[in-house]
């Protein structure tokens, strides 16, 4: 039975690769930088200057990633994450 099962996941694969489109999309997933991920909502840069969301701070990071060499490897997206668009801060 786990032969079966085995041969079963292999036709699979290979029916998916065949049936993947060759339109050049996707070909590496979406690379880039993500605020939230330190950042998460803090917009605070009176009381945090080095650790809050702003401009600055996007500007820098994709500074930073062009400098750093990480564009050339596929990092291409700088993610404006949560929190950017509330009103009063």
């Amino acid at each position: 039975m786990t032969h079966i099962k085995l041969l079963v996941c292999i036709a699979a694969v290979v029916t998916m690769s065949c049936m993947a489109r060759d339109d050049g999309q996707a070909l590496t997933p979406p690379m880039g930088w993500l605020s939230w991920t330190r950042y998460a909502c803090e917009t605070d840069c009176k009381r945090y200057p080095k650790g809050c969301i702003d401009e600055h701070l996007y500007r820098a990071q994709a500074d930073a990633m062009a400098a750093d060499g990480y564009r050339e490897l596929g990092y291409n997206y700088i993610n404006i994450d949560d929190c950017w668009s509330e009103m009063e801060r």
